[in-house]
């Protein structure tokens, strides 16, 4: 070992203390994630000195990240984020092992046994499937985990270990915001509506899969959103399949001003397929809208734009409240307030000088003029076209992609601008359509040291020690701690008894499955029961469906690294989750196709709800007794009178009218077992 190394070392074990560094030096950690927390604790996991590091990471570096991500250079843009920063943190401590993977944690390979070789994990994740996932399966290989995630200036760390704490999904999660269809496609008053329109509508419509949002429509039409909307939403889809095809067979201008077509294809009879899509979706559209007057009898109607006129730098809008009527020579934004009543005011920036004005902020930080928004929207809608006929098969939206960037940002623009609705600049628009929050160097820093020092609790079993951490924004407690707390009941995740089953899905059953788990009841396992299995939010079996027990488990898409949820029918038993690996190398070609677990799983058993105490009101059902006892001072107090049902009307059996009905439903009444029946159908006697 080197002077600088035994150096290093001896002022972390001076920190930690003799065994506690020893324990570390000896630990297998995995770290999922090396983004923006990922790179810190990294930096931090190495220098602590744990032994043998596993890193895993499905991402590549963007030139975005490197304001924040200290372990990457411009050098290493578009490679993996693992194996850069494996590479990187690797020289800040030669004697620690890290293994980096460039892959997706939620594939297959990553099972319950997989992730049962780690001493604990380590989440650095900003995708909350994911993160679901990894407590899922930590929970499943009974790992413990240290969950933590930032969002601008506020951080949260949280220790779980299964049985002890609470996990990640024991707390309900916020739901992302959505819109109703309707607010999105017809009546926007955001800019986060038009944005949201670009880029989870107009992309896909353009350049997705050849869809026609019918499914979508119907949704929206169950939902009980307005019919004409619906209606006419309906036609507006149909109409897209000319634009579809303008797209993939137009011409397409060069940047020397010649022009390229596509490769065989007949090129777009109607010119630029750019104009055809504006036409199309900024005008016809709108004239559409326009002509059902009910929408906008409580609202401003939007306003057609002009292609042409908006080149010339003619066209006018009208006084929207918001774009303060301004014109295609200036920002439509309130703040830049250039123009009066729909003219130009003198001195006013052109699109051309305000292009050019270095005082306008970064390039993609300044506000466009509405010739700007159509021009992006012109060049951007041919290289997506251009992209489509070299090859690409469909093109969806990415932030990082500049050319749906752009897409989405001028098309937003430009229907903003319709709707008399602020507009917004390149970098708010990446910030808003990728659910951008801005990442803090410093939130990260301080929330991966928190990270570190939960992690040596755990591997301490300290577990009295173990806190949550909390960044907010309150001056005079930036940092809380609070203790954390006990799984909760009802969770549907951390309160399920998990199991794994080794064996090869394409020889076992669902049927068989399920059997083995449950066990015959006598020695192990809770014996025959009705139950309901899921995958996931699949169901499929329960009492009444049974199609499915014959078939595979590969059949049924339940193969490695998947989970059957066993749910008992009657509510006695916890539920059992069922993780499905791998038969192990050595087992023979003709050996069982299964091996169960062993022992099989019992889960607890589920409580009875408790009924509802009786009321105040409710007369006592028992005669009442006086205190000094004996038979001469009993109070004897007649019992009260039987409650009717309720829900349950007195049937007057001899009506004859009733006993027709009840005759009528299939229900035959008669006056003695030895009464003969025409027919002779088939009787339940009820009532003997």
């Amino acid at each position: 070992m080197s002077t600088k190394a035994s150096s290093r070392s001896t002022h972390v074990e001076a920190i930690l203390g003799r065994d506690l560094y020893a324990q570390v030096r000896n630990v297998k950690l995995l770290l999922v994630g090396a983004g923006g927390i990922g790179c810190e604790l990294l930096k931090n996991i190495v220098l602590t000195g744990f032994g043998d590091i596993t890193l895993l990471d499905l991402d590549t570096i963007d030139l975005s990240n490197l304001n924040r991500q200290f372990l990457f250079r411009k050098k290493d843009v578009k490679q993996s984020k693992a194996l850069v920063a494996a590479r990187t943190a690797q020289q800040f401590n030669p004697s620690v092992r890290i293994t980096p993977i460039h892959a997706n944690i939620k594939e297959p390979q990553f099972d319950v046994a997989w992730f049962r070789q780690f001493h604990i994990v380590l989440n650095a994740l900003d995708n909350l499937d994911a993160r679901r996932h990894v407590n899922k399966m930590c929970l499943a290989a009974a790992v413990p985990l240290v969950e933590s995630g930032t969002a601008g200036y506020l951080g949260q760390v949280q220790p779980i270990l299964k049985d002890r704490t609470e996990c990640f999904d024991c707390m309900p999660k916020p739901i992302p915001k959505t819109f109703p269809v309707c607010t999105i496609r017809s009546t926007p008053s955001q800019p986060i509506h038009c944005i949201v329109w670009a880029k989870s509508y107009l992309i896909p419509q353009l350049f997705g899969e050849d869809e026609d949002g019918g499914d979508e429509l119907d949704e929206a039409e169950k939902q009980g959103e307005n019919a004409e909307k619906i209606a006419n939403l309906r036609k507006e889809a149909q109409a897209f399949t000319a634009v579809r095809n303008a797209l993939r067979s137009g011409s397409h201008p060069k940047p020397n001003g010649s022009t390229t077509r596509s490769r065989s294809k007949k090129a777009n009879p109607n010119g630029d397929a750019a104009q055809l899509v504006f036409n199309k979706v900024f005008e016809a559209d709108i004239q559409n809208l326009l002509s059902m007057s009910d929408m906008w009898s409580n609202r401003a109607p939007p306003v057609p734009l002009n292609y042409h006129e908006i080149l010339n730098d003619s066209f006018v809008l009208p006084n929207h409240p918001e774009t303060d009527a301004a014109t295609s020579n200036g920002p439509f934004v309130p703040q830049n307030k250039a123009h009066t009543n729909g003219h130009n005011v003198p001195n006013a920036s052109s699109s051309s000088t305000a292009s050019g004005s270095g005082g306008a902020g970064l390039k993609d930080q300044r506000e466009l003029t509405l010739r700007e928004n159509l021009e992006l929207f012109i060049h951007s809608t041919n290289r997506l076209s251009m992209r489509l006929n070299s090859g690409e098969d469909t093109i969806s939206f990415d932030k990082d992609d500049d050319d749906t960037l752009d897409f989405v940002t001028a098309a937003a623009n430009l229907r903003a601008a319709a709707y008399g609705i602020g507009g917004k600049s390149r970098w708010e628009v990446k910030e808003m359509a990728g659910n951008i929050i801005p990442a803090i160097a410093t939130t990260n820093a301080v929330i991966s040291g928190a990270i570190v020092l939960q992690a040596l609790h755990l591997l301490r079993k300290n577990y009295g020690g173990l806190r949550n951490i909390h960044l907010q924004l309150k001056p005079e407690v930036p940092l809380n701690g609070s203790s954390v707390g006990a799984p909760a009941p009802e969770c549907g995740v951390c309160r399920d008894t998990y199991v794994e089953l080794l064996c090869d899905p394409s020889r076992v059953t669902l049927g068989e499955a399920i059997e083995r788990i449950l066990g015959d009841g006598d020695d192990e396992g809770t014996g025959p029961r009705d139950v309901s299995v899921y995958e996931d939010k699949r169901i499929l079996s329960d009492p009444d469906f049974d199609d499915n027990l014959e078939r595979t488990l590969e059949s049924l898409g339940v193969t490695r690294g998947k989970f059957l949820t066993i749910v008992d029918e009657d509510g006695e038993w916890g539920n059992v989750a069922v993780a499905i690996g791998v038969l192990p190398p050595n087992h023979p070609p003709n050996g069982p196709a299964l091996i169960p677990p062993f022992p099989l799983p019992k889960p607890p058993r589920l409580s009875k709800p408790t009924p509802p105490p009786l009321t105040p009101n409710t007369p006592p059902r028992k005669r009442t007794a006086s205190v000094m006892g004996g038979d001469d001072d009993i109070e004897h107090v007649a019992p009260p009178p039987k409650r009717t049902k309720t829900g349950m009307p007195h049937i007057n059996m001899a009506s004859p009218s009733k006993k027709k009905r009840l005759e009528d439903e299939g229900l035959l009444i008669v006056e003695n077992p030895d009464e003969k029946v025409d027919d002779e159908p088939e009787l339940i006697t009820i009532d003997d």
